[in-house]
C-alpha cells in the first residue's frame, strides 16, 4: 500500500514538472512582437543556434524587462539590435515574425 501512494505522489510531481516544462516551451509569439515595439518597428530578424537577433528601427520602443519575464534566458543590446536567448523557440519565432512582415 506504501508503494502505491509514493508511486501516486512521484507521478503527480513527474505530472506537474511536465506541464511547468510544457508552458515555458511556447512563448507567446504576439505579445513578443508587441514587445520588441510592434512589425512596424522589427526590421530584420536573424537566428544563431538559441539566439534570435532583431534589429529594429527604435530600440527604445523594446520593452526588455518584459522579454525577459515572457521566457528569454538573456537580453543584450548593441546599437538599434537586439540578442536575445529564447533556446529552441528561435527558429520558430523568426518564421512568425517574417510571415507577420509579409502581411
Amino acid at each position: 500500500m506504501e508503494y502505491i501512494i509514493i508511486g501516486i505522489i512521484l507521478l503527480i510531481i513527474l505530472l506537474a514538472i511536465l506541464k511547468a516544462n510544457k508552458k515555458d516551451a511556447k512563448l507567446d509569439f504576439n505579445k513578443l512582437v508587441e514587445l520588441l515595439g510592434g512589425k512596424e518597428n522589427i526590421i530584420n530578424t536573424e537566428i544563431n543556434m538559441s539566439r534570435f537577433k532583431v534589429t529594429l528601427k527604435d530600440v527604445s520602443k523594446a520593452n526588455k524587462e518584459g522579454i525577459q519575464k515572457l521566457g528569454a534566458k538573456g537580453i543584450v543590446e548593441i546599437d538599434n539590435q537586439l540578442k536575445i536567448i529564447l533556446g529552441s523557440e528561435s527558429k520558430q519565432l523568426k518564421k512568425y515574425i517574417d510571415e507577420l512582415k509579409q502581411n
